[in-house]
């Protein structure tokens, strides 16, 4: 008896629940598909909106062209901001550990060494530091950087390759070379270890491309210690990779007097304006295209000396866009009455450096 008692009231409180279920408010889920393509559409129109808008880049980078002090003064602000968006200078105490050099050759142009140079926890800067047979007292100091997938081997030994002199060629003119070496594949690690390695950084609030401008900067700052070191003449060139560290180094190192970036200018927009998602992740850092376009970025190294190259059989994305957009470059130096210290130059070439051009510049501004 008390079973069916309590079978009953199981039965009761069940109808009630499915009654009580079925009085609740209740419509079919895909009403709500087309207010996710509508999401979508307004976020698609939302990044347009904001890529077009130079009224953000406009507040941030205002020069004082009244002279160049005050020029170089009210660029701080937006160097600050391009140093936040890479995450520049990368976390971690520097090490106190001195450079280690081991001579590894010599020609009649010069004695070549093999350094490295601590400068983050466990990470050194490493490369061919070059000191000319006919350094007498102190020479000035010329970065030559390597592009992607190269080494500075590469760039200097067998001819140089595509780089034609653009390592070996400062020390045939009497400057001290150091050409270091950045990451683009590693024995024993994923084909993609430059872009694992620059996703994991990000994590920890840097950037490949932070650490790898500090490869530079701070080997720079261990190198003007040395007694063959003119602290007060330094330059940089770079091809295609090397050529973007060669406008983003400077950009940051006021050290750094005159600069030829080869083979790079423009080609990040190029691609930005034809697929967005096809530019390659290392460059995708916060604002790249709001704020800090190639363009925009040699305020950064205006009133010092900064050449562009392009050549005129390189593909079309390595010339077109910037040629479009380096009238907007030479403004900053026509407008402080520094138009001498900028050039863009389409050589008769391929993706290479140009030897003529580059070198007659550097020996006119350093």
């Amino acid at each position: 008896m008390k079973i069916r008692v309590i079978l009953c009231l199981l039965l009761i409180q069940s109808i009630s629940q499915a009654q009580g279920k079925s009085s609740l408010f209740n419509r079919p889920v895909a009403e709500s598909n087309p207010l996710r393509t509508e999401q979508a559409r307004e976020l698609d129109e939302y990044i347009k909106t904001i890529a077009a808008d130079r009224s953000q880049l406009r507040a941030l980078l205002n020069p004082d062209y009244s002279s160049e002090s005050a020029f170089e003064k009210s660029l701080e602000s937006y160097r600050q901001s391009f140093c936040d968006s890479i995450g520049y200078p990368p976390p971690g105490k520097r090490p106190t550990l001195e450079p280690v050099l081991k001579q590894i050759g010599e020609d009649s142009i010069a004695n070549y060494y093999r350094v490295m140079i601590p400068i983050l926890p466990g990470v050194h800067s490493e490369g061919i530091y070059i000191v000319p047979k006919s350094v007498k007292g102190k020479a000035p100091l010329m970065i030559a950087m390597h592009g992607g997938g190269g080494s500075p081997e590469v760039a200097l030994f067998n001819g140089g390759a595509n780089y034609n002199d653009m390592v070996r060629g400062g020390a045939k003119r009497g400057y001290i070379v150091y050409a270091p070496q950045h990451l683009f594949r590693a024995e024993e690690y994923p084909n993609d270890i430059r872009r694992r390695i620059d996703d994991r950084m990000r994590l920890i609030g840097t950037s490949i491309t932070a650490v790898e401008i500090a490869k530079i900067t701070y080997a720079i700052d261990a190198l003007i210690k040395r007694p063959e070191v003119d602290a007060s003449r330094i330059g940089m060139v770079g091809l295609s990779y090397g050529g973007f560290y060669a406008q983003v180094t400077p950009a940051i190192d006021t050290r750094i007097k005159v600069s030829v970036s080869s083979c790079y200018f423009g080609v990040q927009e190029y691609r930005y304006e034809r697929d967005e998602l096809s530019v390659p992740t290392d460059f995708r850092f916060p604002s790249r295209f709001t704020l800090f376009d190639d363009a925009d970025k040699v305020a950064l190294i205006a009133p010092r000396a900064h050449q562009i190259q392009a050549g005129a059989k390189d593909n079309d994305s390595h010339r077109a866009k910037g040629a479009e957009i380096a009238p907007r470059a030479a403004a900053f130096y026509k407008k402080l009455n520094r138009a001498d210290r900028f050039e863009h130059v389409i050589f008769d070439g391929g993706h290479e450096f140009d030897d003529a051009s580059a070198w007659a510049f550097v020996e006119k501004h350093l």
